[in-house]
């Protein structure tokens, strides 16, 4: 059920019709038409809370505790270390990858679970840089996820030779890939904007100027369209714990285009990773496909949770998906600029829906209060730095009348300026 496109995937038409009247009894009629009402049903959702933050952390849904529970109980507590072999634990990986396949548009064996993103990310750039010797130089955006940057600085550090991460704005990424550019590492949707590239058109991009296409896919699979295949990008990465709901620190997946696993090498050649693992021999043989790609044991209750997790997508219809997405984001775009004109708050992200991804940001010098004070009042966002309120929209358990009701709690804090307490002044170590 993958779907296709990018930015230049078609969109259903808004709404929010000019002038028309956005009350909450045109909200309840939207709910009552969704295909995907349903979703609701399963996943655990405190009452009064508006959750917009399921761009950061997915909620629970009612079947992963069921299936921890198993784990402990029975394959660890009963099964012990039979349960690698009688439970299925040594193919979690590769199991839980081919779920997440269809989300990305790739086929099962080009997906497998493991690690954290960021060490993804060094693994595949790395065999990127060996795939492209004659380069060196990982361009990128400005602004980009920091991990991202991060990792790749790192990466140069350690190789030294030469090795340059480069960046640049947005607009200036295609205009920038020449001869020397061994690998273009991309954030498809921007998490502090929301502001989401044209897979196809820049993997073509990239291809053209002989460099590889590598997608951080952390902000859009299991919530915009991506189509890995149909835009033969290279690779990818993203977590498991936005989107997917997975919980907190679940794994994260990679991806290796068909005809390129036998040439990738990673440098983190751990042990689940080997040919023949409990052979233990003392020299290193690299497994096929996507195996190859495991470093040291998988963290099994993490797993079965995100397999719990992603089991509910067999029966969501990914257009339906990306047409509740659009719907509700331009919604709230209409509400906050009717109810709270006047008030400071900037749209930050793209206003055609063709170039957003499933959140909406706004600015406002006092961001952070202003997002501590719906907080405090059941409206779940967050806070990016400098100026940014973002909100997150879930299809699959949000509904219309949350989003007029989360609006109309905004007006309240902006109209009595609530959040000019000094409580919502103080900054969190998490924000």
């Amino acid at each position: 059920m993958a779907a296709t496109g990018g930015a230049g995937a078609a969109h259903p038409t808004s709404p929010v019709a000019p002038g028309q009247a956005l009350d909450r009894a045109a909200c309840a009629a939207l709910d009552a038409r969704d295909p995907l009402a349903d979703q609701r049903a399963l996943f655990h959702l405190p009452e009064d809370l508006f959750y917009l933050d399921g761009n950061s952390l997915g909620p629970l849904p009612h079947a992963v505790g069921e299936r921890v529970r198993r784990v402990l109980s029975e394959e660890w507590g009963d099964g012990l270390i039979r349960s690698w072999n009688t439970a299925g634990w040594i193919d979690l990986p590769a199991r839980v990858g081919a779920r997440i396949a269809p989300l990305i548009g790739a086929a099962a064996d080009e997906v497998i679970v493991a690690d954290s993103t960021s060490l993804n990310l060094f693994k595949l750039l790395a065999a990127a840089l060996r795939l492209r010797p004659e380069r060196r130089v990982i361009l990128s955006q400005t602004g980009n996820f920091p991990t991202d940057l991060y990792m790749a600085q790192g990466l140069v550090a350690l190789l030294d030779a030469g090795y340059e991460l480069r960046t640049l704005p947005h607009d200036e990424i295609v205009g920038a890939l020449d001869e020397d550019v061994a690998v273009l590492m991309l954030t498809h949707v921007d998490y502090h904007s929301g502001r989401m590239y044209d897979m196809a058109a820049v993997t073509e991009a990239a291809h053209a100027a002989g460099a590889l296409m590598l997608w951080d896919l952390a902000h859009s699979a299991g919530a915009v369209p991506v189509d890995l295949g149909a835009c033969s990008a290279d690779l990818a990465v993203g977590c498991g714990y936005k989107y997917l709901n997975g919980g907190p620190g679940a794994p994260a997946f990679l991806f290796v285009r068909r005809d390129l696993q036998p040439r990738v090498e990673q440098p983190l050649t751990g042990w689940l990773g080997h040919a023949a693992p409990f052979e233990f021999t003392p020299d290193y043989v690299p497994g096929p496909g996507m195996i190859r790609h495991l470093c040291g044991t998988p963290p099994v209750l993490s797993l079965a949770a995100l397999d719990a997790a992603l089991a509910l997508w067999s029966e969501v219809d990914l257009a339906a998906l990306r047409a509740k997405s659009v719907a509700m984001c331009e919604l709230f775009i209409a509400l906050v600029e009717r109810e709270c004109a006047g008030h400071g708050l900037r749209l930050a992200s793209p206003r055609a829906a063709a170039e957003r991804g499933s959140q909406v940001c706004f600015a406002h010098p006092e961001g952070y209060a202003i997002v501590q004070a719906l907080i405090d009042r059941g409206v779940i966002g967050d806070f990016r730095t400098p100026d940014i309120l973002r909100f997150g929209f879930t299809p699959l358990y949000l509904r219309y009348v949350d989003v007029f009701d989360a609006v109309a709690i905004l007006r309240e804090v902006m109209e009595t300026r609530a959040w000019d307490e000094p409580r919502f002044k103080a900054r969190a170590a998490v924000t």
